[in-house]
């Protein structure tokens, strides 16, 4: 790739997240990449503790050779190089939907450009993201694993697997137990914490590179691509402990919205990168100088530190480890978020928890789901190198969807040309496959737990798009226009109490079924009626002059249109107020809301089968209360109920 072409690949996007070159925009990338090092790097950070081991053990169960570990490092260094660098920090960072980033935020920027839902496109991003909650649930067990089993060398305490199992599962009961509390405050000291890790991570490496300076030859890819071709099946497995080097790239992309292009950039090329480089190489050349020490093999990265640094080290690593998991539960949050917001799933409880920050949030639901998931996950596998053969599935699944959207978002979004797509895109897509072929052969050792985890997330997606169009439509159908109702009411004017009503319908064409049940039951109609439909955009938020669309329908009824980003809390109460300062005249403590309650009853002659009729029932009844949801005060909620089939 030439070096022009790279240049126009970082800079040919006018709305780049560019660095201010001024002292006090210096002051703030700086501060920014540094918190991008404590979030974005937590979970490639901790990667050293185990890429580098496991690649080793599928190379060594006949004789490790030297010729060997120079190519299984050079694999390290050279994934590094084109997953992370080449393809996330250079080319897939451009993709962003005004700032944010992730599997939804560039589904959402496809489904944009090409006008319509398309299915491969819907399929993809739910993929993506169903693929990156199976990673949400392994990388905390696997992480923190393999930090606590640094103690073996300790103490022999520790030598009993099972006290080692207990002490993680003990480390993340906290962890998942202070969520609600929020990572504001905590995360403050992510940043320092982190740098120090790949302080310490680039240290041990410069001090173990002189064991065996042959190591210098790994940067040269051809030992890389002799290792794969000379080692068959034992070569795809190794690749497929290799893929644990990268596993976090992801994140560049999805925390794209919270730290700016720039600073994240940065932090990768001048600091993260660098350190974990070293290390790989720090690690290789201890082990071409220990190469007949089996316990050299077992766990080269905690002997690299002198003997009175190793206790010192585990504890460093732990701290390193947590900050991994909470970064990837953080992820899990915003991705719910996203994926609520765009109707992949039914409502759900989502809590803020700070009064300055929008992006911290805690939700009780997904978080109890997650530490069931992740303590299951502990006592099942046992170990961090049984973990090992579960967790590159569901990354590289997650990968070889981003490369798909981005294909599509460079084709219509950047209108690239079909060649340039091909030029820049199918060499990814290509790598994707490999690693992704690699892994699959640990399917058998425990990858298809991240396979089936994914795929039920996919059905419970799909079953609730599906079920939620079928009850929309048929609720379309049985419906009256609103414009036909407001004629009426003027033919025939109903009896008239005092105060607003606010009915929220998905449907601004059409009369919301409250008000119809209003009229039917309680012959009557408010002085002034307000008909309000909130729809999220494929836009991670929306400026607030932009937010409603106000109608005049009657003299004494409003239809006002929401847009909200899938970033964003709907917020009725706010919606109402902004309509005020557009010159809507009611009282707030005078308005009642008018809100729909459907009860859904299976039908044999759906457009579902019988048993995803039922799981659709039960999702609906999971979801939060549109009170609750919509933020709208509770002593001021009138529920009508109706029945409708799927």
């Amino acid at each position: 790739m030439s070096q022009s072409a790279v240049s126009e690949a970082v800079h040919s996007r006018p709305d780049s997240h560019e660095h201010d070159p001024n002292p006090k925009g210096f002051k703030r990338n700086l501060a920014l990449a540094i918190g991008s090092v404590g979030v974005v790097y937590g979970d490639i950070g901790t990667s050293p503790l185990y890429a580098l081991k496991e690649s080793i053990h599928h190379a060594a169960k006949d004789g490790l050779e030297r010729s060997e570990v120079i190519g299984i490092v050079s694999l390290l260094i050279w994934a590094v190089i084109v997953v992370v660098t080449i393809k996330y920090v250079i080319f897939i960072m451009r993709a962003d939907n005004k700032g944010e980033g992730g599997t939804l935020s560039l589904m959402a920027l496809a489904q944009k450009a090409f006008g319509r839902r398309s299915l491969p496109i819907f399929l993809l991003g739910v993929l993506g993201a169903a693929l990156f909650y199976g990673d949400s649930i392994i990388t905390p067990a696997i992480s923190v694993l393999s930090a606590v089993e640094g103690l073996k060398l300790v103490t022999p305490v520790f030598a009993d697997q099972w006290n080692v199992m207990m002490l993680a599962i003990a480390i993340l009961f906290l962890l998942f137990l202070v969520q609600s509390r929020g990572t504001e405050s905590v995360a403050r000291f992510f940043g320092p914490i982190m740098v120090l890790w790949f302080g310490v991570l680039g240290a041990l490496g410069i001090m173990h590179i002189s064991d065996d300076l042959g190591i210098l030859a790994a940067f040269n890819p051809y030992y890389a691509a002799q290792f794969v071709a000379g080692h068959g099946v034992i070569g795809l497995l190794v690749l497929g402990s290799v893929f644990l080097a990268v596993t976090g790239a992801e994140a560049l992309y999805a925390d794209m919205g919270h730290f700016g292009r720039f600073p994240i950039r940065a932090a990768w090329l001048f600091f993260v990168f660098p350190a974990l480089t070293l290390n790989y190489l720090g690690q290789g050349a201890f082990v071409l100088k220990n190469i007949g020490d089996h316990r050299a093999i077992e766990n080269p990265f905690f002997l690299l530190a002198p003997e009175w640094a190793v206790l010192p080290l585990v504890i460093l690593s732990g701290l390193a480890t947590i900050i991994a998991s909470q970064a990837v539960i953080t992820g899990a949050f915003s991705l719910t978020q996203q994926a609520v917001q765009l109707g992949l799933l039914p409502r759900i409880e989502i809590r803020h928890t700070s009064e300055t920050t929008l992006g911290q949030i805690y939700i009780p639901q997904v978080n109890r789901l997650l530490a069931v998931g992740v303590f299951v996950l502990v006592l099942a596998f046992k170990n961090s190198s049984a973990l090992a053969s579960a967790y590159g599935i569901a990354v590289t699944g997650a990968m070889l969807a981003d490369t798909g959207l981005f294909f599509i978002v460079a084709l219509l979004v950047w209108k690239w040309q079909p060649w340039r797509v091909a030029l820049f895109g199918v060499p990814f897509l290509a790598i994707d496959l490999v690693f992704f072929g690699a892994n699959c052969l640990k399917i058998p050792e425990g990858a298809y737990m991240p396979l089936l985890f994914g795929a039920f997330l996919m059905l419970l997606m799909w079953t609730w798009v599906r079920g939620t169009r079928i009850v929309y439509e048929k609720s379309r159908r049985d419906s009256v226009p609103l414009g036909e109702l407001i004629k009426m009411l003027e033919k025939s004017k109903p009896v008239r109490v005092a105060g607003t009503a606010v009915f929220l319908t998905s449907d601004p064409d059409t009369a919301p079924g409250a008000l119809l049940h209003n009229l039917k039951h309680n012959k009557v109609l408010h002085k002034r009626n307000i008909i309000m439909t909130i729809n999220t955009v494929p836009s991670p938020r929306v400026a607030e002059n932009d937010k409603l669309i106000i109608e005049d329908l009657s003299e004494d009824v409003k239809k006002i249109i929401v847009k909200v980003g899938y970033m964003e809390t709907p917020h009725v109460p706010h919606f109402l107020a902004l309509a005020r300062r557009r010159g809507l005249d009611f009282d707030i403590m005078q308005t009642s809301f008018f809100l729909g309650k459907r009860t859904i009853k299976a039908a044999a002659d759906s457009g579902m089968p019988l048993w995803q009729d039922n799981l659709f029932i039960f999702l609906s009844r999971t979801a939060a209360n549109a009170t609750d949801f919509f933020h709208i005060p509770t002593g001021r909620v009138v529920e009508l109920g109706a029945q409708v089939t799927v």
